[in-house]
């Protein structure tokens, strides 16, 4: 789940018109799917399993599964799961390019490069942004058998996170 990106006294509704917009969109396209996550299931699997590892994720970081919209949108925080990219603004722009180097989509591009204006614009000394991590994170995508639209972590959760991530080709980085 990505943090609040946009700089403002108050970023959170901004970034929940975007959500908003995304389930909008995936209604009308026919996209929209019932909710697939569900963390109290995923907290009773045992440690290191792909799934559980997800609910800890979620919890460290005091976010609530997506359960509304696509399959994509959903699973969204699975993808940091299993490559280990941040939620600040890098590692939701990592996510974009190795998204982008598993399969192109327009979607993925776009958000990437909104992703990067908000990078330009709010730079602090505190952040380093690197281009050779942004292409190290699409490299990754193009090196792995990782499908974004047709992967099934619920077959999966139950599986040590490593094991997944062998099945997909996702290299440790």
């Amino acid at each position: 789940m990505m943090q609040p990106l946009l700089a403002s006294p108050n970023p959170a509704p901004r970034l929940q018109l975007v959500l908003n917009l995304i389930d909008r969109v995936a209604v009308a396209q026919g996209r929209d799917v019932p909710q697939i996550v569900e963390i109290e299931k995923l907290r009773f699997l045992p440690t290191d399993t792909f799934g559980r590892t997800w609910a800890d994720f979620l919890n460290e970081h005091n976010f609530q599964p997506f359960t509304t919209g696509s399959r994509r949108k959903q699973l969204h925080d699975g993808i940091h799961v299993l490559t280990g990219y941040g939620t600040d603004l890098i590692g939701e722009a990592e996510v974009q390019a190795f998204l982008l180097g598993t399969k192109f989509s327009i979607t993925n591009l776009m958000l990437g490069l909104g992703l990067l204006r908000v990078i330009h614009k709010n730079l602090s000394s505190r952040q380093q942004f690197s281009w050779a991590r942004l292409w190290q994170a699409y490299q990754r995508g193009c090196n792995s058998q990782f499908n974004p639209d047709t992967w099934q972590p619920e077959l999966l959760w139950h599986l040590p996170l490593t094991n997944v991530q062998s099945l997909f080709s996702i290299v440790k980085n």
